[in-house]
């Protein structure tokens, strides 16, 4: 497993869950705007962690992302094979705020993801990398 660091190394966890992720429809519900607040369990049902997905709408192979350690840490979607675009969704279950970045190694432009929320749909943006905290 590669994982990088800006300023110290940092362990982080990289699980893949090779699982299509389902959406439920609630009848008479709106649909889902593209940043909510609330993370719910089914979505990214672990704490402390960075869901992300191959869908847009939390939906298709989710790559999920925890910093082991304080100070947070990088990793590579590149080096994952989740780099080129493939990234199409993300949800955030920590407080902390995480980010995207448009380059590996967690450079170029960070796309934020406040704690404890979601982008449903990333439109162009490309991420290479991520930073958990």
């Amino acid at each position: 497993m590669s994982v990088h660091s800006g300023v110290k190394s940092v362990l982080a966890v990289v699980v893949l869950a090779a699982t299509t992720v389902l959406t439920a429809a609630t009848p008479g519900a709106a649909a889902v705007p593209t940043e909510r607040a609330g993370v719910t369990a089914g979505d990214c049902p672990f704490p402390k962690t960075v869901c992300l997905f191959d869908q847009t709408g939390y939906a298709g192979v989710r790559f999920t992302v925890a910093a082991t350690g304080p100070g947070g840490a990088c990793v590579s979607l590149v080096d994952h094979g989740f780099g080129g675009g493939r990234i199409r969704s993300v949800l955030n279950s920590g407080s902390g705020a995480a980010a995207l970045f448009a380059g590996d190694d967690c450079v170029g432009g960070p796309y934020q993801v406040a704690g404890n929320s979601g982008i449903a749909d990333l439109s162009s943006f490309q991420a290479e990398s991520v930073w958990v905290p």
